[in-house]
């Protein structure tokens, strides 16, 4: 059995808010589940690793949660977020714009050896 689920965020958009309780509610599910958990944000998804960002959506409108709760709802539970290395280049940030929640900035070549050599891993997109 898997103890490993990626969850890459590549198409979901923080300017479509109610997408964006999916992924974050179920990493948070696995690790409580005791799986070892990985997000990693890229292309527009990587938006929400800049801080300021998340803690203005909602995926409700009348929720009292922000998806930044969301996030770190999930790193409370043991969630391991990460940044595309190329989204500092496309937003323009640099890693001191990063949300706390995140650990580290890793590259394709981080995603590809998880996804191709990870025999123990499960992998979930949005």
């Amino acid at each position: 059995m898997a103890r490993k689920l990626l969850i890459v965020m590549a198409n979901t958009d923080p300017r479509n808010p109610e997408e964006l309780g999916a992924p974050f509610f179920q990493a948070t599910v696995a690790a409580a589940m005791d799986y070892e958990v990985e997000v990693i944000c890229t292309a527009t998804a990587g938006r929400l690793m800049r801080k300021g960002v998340a803690d203005k959506l909602k995926v409700k409108p009348d929720s009292p949660k922000t998806v930044y709760d969301f996030i770190k709802d999930a790193h409370e539970a043991g969630v391991k977020f990460l940044s595309c290395s190329p989204n500092l280049d496309l937003f323009e940030m640099t890693e001191a714009d990063l949300i706390p929640e995140c650990s580290g900035i890793v590259g394709g070549a981080y995603l590809i050896e998880a996804v191709m050599e990870g025999e123990d891993t499960r992998v979930l997109t949005y």
